[in-house]
């Protein structure tokens, strides 16, 4: 018989980005976005989660919001940066997913949209009370995070498995 573990992922959009001449991946955060990493990182924190893994996008800015967030958190969880979720589709990061170590129960993935408001909205089931109506309504905008909820094996992880049971953006 077994017993299912309870775990929890976190997505988070990378923080606000600058536009200089440079190359989309080499682009830095903004000023606001360095702010509001670090206040995306207090309020996981306070919510009580602490990832066991982080995997982070490559890009320049997802590595910067990684920093700065992680400098909030009681503890710094292990870190893989993965090619693999600049630009990626949802189903490449559910991938990428299915290859956590089982015994990592919260995980942090920091990535890009399109694809972090769509995976976020394709995992999840079903969501805690208003909770997928506002992060609709919202865009899913830099710094913003979701938390789901799941009981299946990383592996396993897979579209609909999930319950959404937290959204939070750095204007609410």
């Amino acid at each position: 018989m077994s017993v299912e573990v309870a775990r929890r992922i976190v997505l988070l959009r990378h923080a606000k980005a600058d536009w200089p001449e440079v190359a989309d991946h080499d682009r830095p955060l903004a000023e606001r976005g360095r702010h509001d990493a670090r206040t995306a990182g207090l309020w996981l924190a306070g919510a009580g989660v602490t990832p066991d893994l982080t995997l982070c996008s490559t890009a320049v800015r997802a590595r910067e919001t990684w920093k700065l967030y992680a400098s909030e958190l009681t503890r710094r969880p292990k870190t893989a940066y993965d090619e693999r979720l600049y630009e990626a589709s949802p189903g490449e990061v559910i991938a990428v997913i299915n290859e956590v170590d089982e015994a990592v129960r919260d995980l942090l993935v920091v990535g890009h949209n399109p694809t972090t408001h769509a995976l976020a909205d394709l995992l999840a089931a079903t969501s805690e009370g208003d909770t997928r109506a506002r992060m609709n309504a919202s865009g899913y905008p830099t710094s913003g995070q979701a938390v789901l909820t799941l009981t299946t094996p990383w592996k396993s992880v897979e579209p609909g498995v999930a319950r959404l049971s937290a959204f939070w953006t750095p204007h609410d």
